[in-house]
């Protein structure tokens, strides 16, 4: 029986994982448990623990994070606490195997814990860049860290291998969100628009902004500048989710909070959408405006554009129909004017996804539950230049 450890932080890579957690917990070869920490266990994020024990994870482990207060001290004082945490729960599951995706810092703080502890990682979505993010280093770190890496396309297989990792340890799964949309039993627009108690017309836009922790700009001044631009749109009913926990995220929440206050039934704001509802929403808005990851990997699936905003996720494999835009409310209106055109829906219906693969499931559930744990134990630095040449 293989005992296989998830680690999740936050409502977004729960709602990427939850059905590779299922998928595992319904094999008799595997037993699941499941590592909650951060933005899951906050009130003020929505306490989202709470849609992991909906999933039939009842017996999750909490693993505590103090508030970041939204500074970089703050950030290593909670990652402290997240890797003792973890340590201790990883010593008493004594797994053979921890799941971790993507790059935020309480992962950092997971992966180091088991790697002292030699428990193998398993990481997903490795391989990728998003310059204007501290996230970049942090997930190449957690790549170095790891024995198993499921990556969402080929050339992000490709830099996985370059920067040293053993081939036969790289697979190209594509991207389980992409897989998760077009396969999830999503909500209808009445549907939707009952959960939320929000109308979502032609011509709404779905709104999600992060900090961007690698920007020297101000970033009160970056969410003002959004949402200028937003209020050239009076047509558009604007849905707002919040922000992740990084620094400066506190600052982005209290003025999106503010300007929906006086904007009522024509903005709502959200905390936390979840899995089924944030993918339902794709399916009922004419655009995704900010600069989540979401927007370049899950939304071109559902042939609608997307407004990139700034640095955070530059230099990540794009399909064309992701608009790229500066800081500015003037580029970002004209973005957003773009993306609402009938060039820019047009163009947008017409995109392939480069993350799409159709059996991405059972390729990440396969390489997690049969690959021989053998195989994961100690690494050898996989040079792809000939260590015999000399400059």
């Amino acid at each position: 029986m293989r005992k296989i450890a998830i680690a999740t932080g936050t409502r977004a890579d729960w709602g990427l994982l939850s059905g590779i957690a299922r998928s595992l917990r319904s094999r008799e070869d595997c037993t699941v448990a499941v590592l909650a920490t951060n933005m899951h266990l906050h009130e003020s994020y929505g306490f989202t623990v709470d849609e992991i024990v909906a999933d039939g994870f009842t017996d999750v482990r909490r693993v505590p994070m103090p508030d970041t207060g939204g500074t970089p001290v703050g950030t290593v004082e909670s990652m402290a606490e997240c890797m003792s945490g973890m340590a201790r729960e990883l010593d008493s599951i004594r797994p053979d195997l921890l799941v971790i995706l993507g790059d935020r810092f309480e992962m950092l703080a997971t992966a180091t814990a088991a790697l002292m502890l030699r428990v193998p990682v398993v990481h997903l979505h490795g391989g990728e860049i998003s310059e204007g993010a501290v996230d970049d280093s942090i997930r190449h770190a957690i790549t170095k860290m790891s024995a198993l890496h499921l990556t969402a396309t080929e050339p992000y297989r490709q830099r996985v291998i370059a920067m040293g990792e053993a081939p036969e340890r790289v697979i190209n799964t594509g991207s389980i969100g992409v897989y998760n949309l077009m396969h999830e039993q999503l909500m209808s627009r009445e549907e939707l628009e009952r959960s939320i108690s929000f109308s979502l017309p032609e011509g709404s836009l779905l709104v999600t902004y992060h900090p961007a922790t690698l920007d020297d700009g101000d970033a009160a001044e970056r969410c003002r500048a959004l949402l200028g631009a937003l209020d050239r749109f009076p047509d558009s009913h604007i849905l707002i989710t919040y922000p992740n926990n990084d620094s400066d995220g506190k600052v982005i929440i209290d003025l999106i909070e503010k300007y929906a206050a006086t904007r009522r039934g024509k903005v709502c704001v959200i905390p936390s959408l979840g899995k089924i509802r944030y993918l339902s929403a794709l399916r009922c808005v004419s655009a995704v405006v900010g600069n989540s990851s979401s927007g370049i990997i899950e939304v071109p699936s559902t042939g609608i554009p997307t407004v990139d905003i700034g640095i955070r996720q530059q230099g990540r494999l794009c399909s064309d129909s992701v608009i790229h835009c500066g800081d500015s409310e003037e580029e970002i209106a004209g973005a957003i004017s773009f993306a609402l055109s009938a060039a820019g829906q047009a163009e947008a219906k017409s995109c392939n996804n480069p993350y799409a693969k159709p059996d991405t499931l059972g390729i990440i559930v396969k390489a997690i539950a049969e690959t021989p744990l053998e195989s994961l134990g100690a690494k050898r630095f996989y040079d792809i230049i000939d260590p015999t040449m000399h400059n």
